[in-house]
């Protein structure tokens, strides 16, 4: 202890301090422990102590003293040391190093140490969220674990849901807060997750990327996602406090399973933590919850939120997305852009940056894909194909639907491209020109590309036609042997 010291030992630390020496060369040079050093340079008075705390003596002015009243400013508005070296750079020229505005930002902060405001809420208001990480000892092998503990606190009440699980992930945590909101009987106004990943893509206090899936699992349960501070600790009291207790009740204990783990915690929530008397409200934690927040919780869904994996994809220049080794395509547009898939045992859905959905699919099997535009042009099977581009066809008209059956049956594997062809003279020519030269080269049996355009480039031409073997006007051939036998052919002059 600093009052345990000798009279020289106290004089030799306070005078190699003023000579700007640090507290780690102090303390390894006099051979006494470095926090003795720390609380004996605290109880020099307030102005010696800001400067000694920066590392320099009275002989020695910090560089950052000329610019006190500017980080001052700085540090009331909210910016940290980084920052506030940044900011010197290049609006004043600092000519000091980062290390040095460090400590001087350190010392201000003892000096003059920034007020911590009570944060208190109405019933069924806010619910607290965090993790806690222990080794622990689960199975029969007597190896411990890395488990992490989730706990959701409301903050009114300070009831809470503890749950043991492996991995801190998406789905382990939205199934937890399900649980634990299940477990409350309804639902607070907001959530209040501290910003782990599992729940916070990008922490930022004024504008948080949040996960698209707890987004939707918020809107499911009509509450709010309202992660806390970055770094601020007291912005989440009511669970901090409450994650210490967990671990010691935890510690040196062993379990048989997860599953034995996760017993012991509601045994435990139920028996010991809702019985105590909370040190602030001197009420007992499950009479102050049954009392007055309960009934101010939102009601629960009719229904479980759905249960699907998701992740964030890239549409190839093929316009397909993958999903568990299975290509499912995603409309034109979205061609090398990022979007979300989601997807169960039965189907994938893709959605944009606004979790809008696009489009959905049934599931396939790894390496299917969803539809495929091949070499010969076809969807799917021929038949399948040659019946859409037969389709397209008959929008220009009835003859050139009557035109594509013509060729459908005399093309064969063709069909589909030469069907794909005349569509694409829609471009060029108008639905009436193709139309008439449709008609004309079905009537000649025409079903070549080529004869259509000659039609549409030559409409005046002399038609053509074949003689007719029958006829009502035309006699059949056997009628004429029958009057040449017959003696009335010679009759009369």
């Amino acid at each position: 202890m600093a009052n345990e010291l000798k009279m020289d030992t106290k004089q030799a630390i306070t005078s190699l301090a003023n000579q700007g020496w640090s507290q780690r060369r102090i303390a390894k040079d006099l051979g006494v422990h470095r926090r003795t050093v720390t609380r004996l340079i605290k109880s020099i008075d307030d102005s010696k102590g800001a400067i000694s705390m920066t590392g320099n003596g009275p002989g020695r002015t910090s560089k950052c003293e000329p610019f006190r009243a500017s980080i001052e400013a700085k540090l009331e508005s909210g910016l940290d040391a980084k920052r506030i070296y940044e900011d010197l750079q290049s609006e004043a020229a600092f000519e000091g190093s980062y290390a040095s505005v460090q400590r001087f930002v350190k010392a201000l902060r003892s000096v003059n140490p920034k007020r911590v405001w009570r944060m208190e809420v109405e019933p069924g208001e806010e619910a607290q969220i965090d993790y806690g990480t222990m080794m622990l000892t689960q199975g029969e092998d007597g190896r411990p674990k890395r488990t992490q503990l989730l706990r959701i606190t409301l903050s009114f009440s300070c009831k809470s849901y503890s749950e043991a699980m492996l991995r801190q992930d998406t789905e382990s945590f939205i199934r937890g807060l399900e649980n634990a909101l299940r477990h409350f009987g309804g639902v607070p106004v907001r959530l209040c997750p501290d910003n782990l990943k599992a729940a916070i893509l990008k922490a930022h206090w004024h504008d948080p990327e949040v996960n698209p899936k707890l987004l939707s699992f918020a809107r499911h349960y009509d509450t709010a996602i309202m992660p806390t501070r970055p770094r601020s600790p007291q912005h989440k009291g009511k669970i901090e406090r409450n994650i210490k207790s967990l671990k010691r009740e935890l510690k040196g204990r062993s379990f048989k399973s997860l599953a034995d783990l996760n017993e012991y915690l509601r045994s435990w929530e139920s028996n010991v933590s809702d019985q105590r008397i909370h040190g602030t409200t001197k009420r007992q934690v499950q009479e102050h919850f049954l009392c007055e927040e309960k009934s101010a919780l939102r009601p629960l869904p009719s229904g479980l939120f759905p249960c699907y994996q998701e992740g964030r994809r890239k549409v190839g220049r093929d316009c397909y997305v993958i999903v568990e080794g299975a290509f499912y395509d995603v409309p034109e547009q979205y061609m090398g852009r990022h979007v979300w898939v989601r997807w169960d045992a039965r189907m994938v859905r893709v959605l944009d940056a606004s979790i809008e959905l696009i489009c959905s699919h049934a599931r396939i099997a790894a390496g299917k894909f969803t539809s495929v535009l091949g070499a010969d042009g076809r969807r799917g099977s021929f038949e399948e194909s040659a019946a859409y581009w037969r389709k397209r066809c008959s929008r220009i008209g009835c003859g050139a639907g009557g035109w594509a059956d013509g060729v459908i049956a005399n093309r064969d594997q063709m069909a589909v491209r030469i069907m794909q062809g005349l569509v694409s003279m829609t471009g060029k020519y108008s639905k009436n020109q193709i139309e008439k030269a449709c008609v004309k080269a079905a009537l000649h049996g025409q079903y070549r590309l080529s004869d259509l355009k000659s039609w549409i480039s030559s409409p005046q031409n002399q038609e053509s036609f074949s003689f007719m073997e029958s006829h009502e006007i035309i006699r059949q051939p056997g009628s004429y042997d029958q009057s040449i036998g017959s003696k009335e052919l010679f009759d009369g002059n």
